[in-house]
């Protein structure tokens, strides 16, 4: 497939976006237990603010992809049998509670308002958490559905793909978090550090499998199927037409084989190993900039992730349209 360098940004930094906050509202659930320091509220205000910017920014990216931007409302309409719909739907839905989460936090609307139990106070930043955390996880499913639901791209048909952006989401998102308490000086960076080299290890588990699935792929599509004959000898001679169109500029990346490795070696060495090795070093010599740098790489090679997981799919339709004359 042609990767959609707006798609690419959408799903990143909607990811980034989704992870952020989840680890902010996490740091806030270890404090309530007592296992960290309580922050003060502009700690979880700030970090909220900062999910809702890539939050933002990621749905602008989106725009770039559509061919009449005006009428994108109309997305919403089939949210009965599109994962398309339903993320547009839910997207919103979350940055209205990461908003109201912040502004929650930021006018210190933290009474509580009913216990549990002893030990619990439940406040209105606990209740938006909670729903920010729903929300941010089906957008995870969502967001990854629309590729995995789709049958005829093999590479993409599979669990491994709605795994692969919840984890590599999470992996970003902690790993910015651990960024933005180095950044401001705060003692909880390697709570978060620990927490994203956990989700980094998860995410490259899930994406090794996948890669390593995808490897053994047996397509069902063949130069046979495409024309109708059965015949054991069918070779492409030439596309049928003398130029290019729109089929093999849309359902083809266009890049050579070496492109295609490449990246996927950048981004298993970019996405992985040096973030991890970076917040290791960030713990033994306590530095303030190697988790800022850490998701600075990560994010790098996220894009180029993202780049190869449209590129490896391949379209049928290019089984036909695989030569120029």
């Amino acid at each position: 497939m042609h990767p959609a360098f707006s798609v690419i940004f959408l799903t990143t930094l909607l990811g980034a976006g989704q992870g952020l906050f989840l680890a902010i509202y996490t740091g806030q659930l270890y404090a309530l237990a007592r296992f960290l320091p309580r922050q003060d509220d502009q700690f979880y205000a700030v970090g909220s603010l900062v999910a809702l910017v890539l939050l933002v920014v990621g749905l602008g990216a989106s725009f770039f992809h559509l061919g009449r931007p005006e009428r994108a409302w109309r997305a919403a309409a089939m949210w009965r049998t599109s994962w398309l719909s339903r993320e547009v739907i839910i997207l919103p839905i979350l940055m209205a509670l990461v908003l109201a989460y912040g502004i929650a936090h930021w006018m210190e609307w933290t009474q509580p308002w009913f216990p549990i139990g002893e030990a619990l106070d439940v406040d209105a930043t606990l209740i938006l958490g909670l729903l920010g955390t729903i929300a941010a996880f089906a957008l995870f499913v969502s967001t990854a559905m629309i590729y995995a639901s789709v049958k005829f791209l093999e590479e993409w048909h599979s669990p491994f793909t709605v795994a692969n952006f919840t984890l590599l989401g999470l992996a970003s998102g902690f790993m910015l978090a651990a960024a933005y308490s180095a950044y401001i000086g705060n003692p909880l960076v390697p709570f978060f550090g620990t927490w994203a080299v956990f989700w980094t290890l998860a995410a490259l588990i899930s994406r090794a499998a996948h890669l390593m699935r995808n490897a053994r792929l047996q397509h069902k599509s063949s130069a046979q199927t495409a024309i109708g004959i059965r015949h054991t000898a069918v070779v492409q001679q030439a596309q049928g037409a003398t130029g290019g169109s729109f089929n093999t500029r849309e359902f083809f990346h266009g890049r050579n084989e070496a492109t295609v490795r490449f990246a996927r070696n950048l981004f298993l060495t970019l996405v992985f190993p040096v973030p991890i090795m970076l917040i290791v070093a960030a713990y033994l010599i306590a530095s303030p900039t190697l988790p800022i740098l850490a998701f600075a790489i990560q994010y790098l090679g996220l894009l180029a992730e993202r780049w190869y997981f449209f590129a490896e799919a391949k379209h049928p339709q290019n089984l036909y349209y695989q030569r120029v004359a």
